[in-house]
């Protein structure tokens, strides 16, 4: 069984030049995140509007999606995933999968999203973004990497911590079987709930 993967974190992080050469090193597909997102997030994100949570949510869902149907195949999959609430989303629909997060300083993204053309989402929204972030919980066993690292030793890094884990997450079963009939409201109740405990 290959392993479902999401490269989270904010635009310019690195998502999608790891995404390639990671999928390529599980001999899986990739698949780029901002095509799941619906025409009205793009024109919405390009006139530098962030995107709200009922923006977001049908993305996310998307994403589920395209994880639950790779299935045992596994699949390699880009998505910001900025906070607990939308991992958890995902989680909830898609079962079991394991969040990469290339970390790097703003001025690394920063300096990467000025050298970018012809995409949609604006430097402008990089504050936003890196506001909005949420890191990984320990309970949520993501893989937290080096993101100004070569994209080789990224790579590295997270099959070495795949490895390490067996591809496999200690958190609670119930997650990993899909229960998408929740939304980023209740969710966020729950991480309310979780919070207190």
């Amino acid at each position: 069984m290959k392993p479902a993967i999401v490269i989270m974190g904010v635009s310019g992080c690195g998502k999608s030049t790891l995404g390639v050469e990671l999928a390529a090193a599980l001999g899986v597909p990739f698949v780029e995140g901002d095509g799941l997102h619906p025409p009205a997030n793009v024109a919405k994100m390009r006139s530098g509007v962030p995107l709200d949570d009922r923006d977001r949510e049908p993305f996310l869902r998307a994403v589920a999606e395209v994880l639950s149907e790779a299935g045992a195949a596994g699949v390699v999959v880009t998505c910001s995933a900025l906070k607990r609430k939308y991992r958890d989303l995902i989680r909830a629909c898609a079962g079991e999968v394991v969040f990469v997060w290339p970390r790097a300083d703003r001025a690394v993204i920063a300096a990467r999203l000025a050298q970018r053309r012809e995409h949609y989402m604006p430097a402008t929204l990089l504050d936003s973004q890196l506001a909005t972030l949420e890191p990984p919980a320990p309970d949520e066993h993501a893989i937290a990497i080096d993101g100004s690292a070569p994209t080789a030793a990224q790579v590295a890094a997270v099959l070495a911590a795949l490895r390490n884990a067996g591809a496999q997450t200690d958190g609670d079963a119930s997650m990993n079987e899909p229960q998408c009939d929740i939304g980023l409201v209740g969710l966020a109740v729950m991480g309310e709930n979780r919070s207190e405990e």
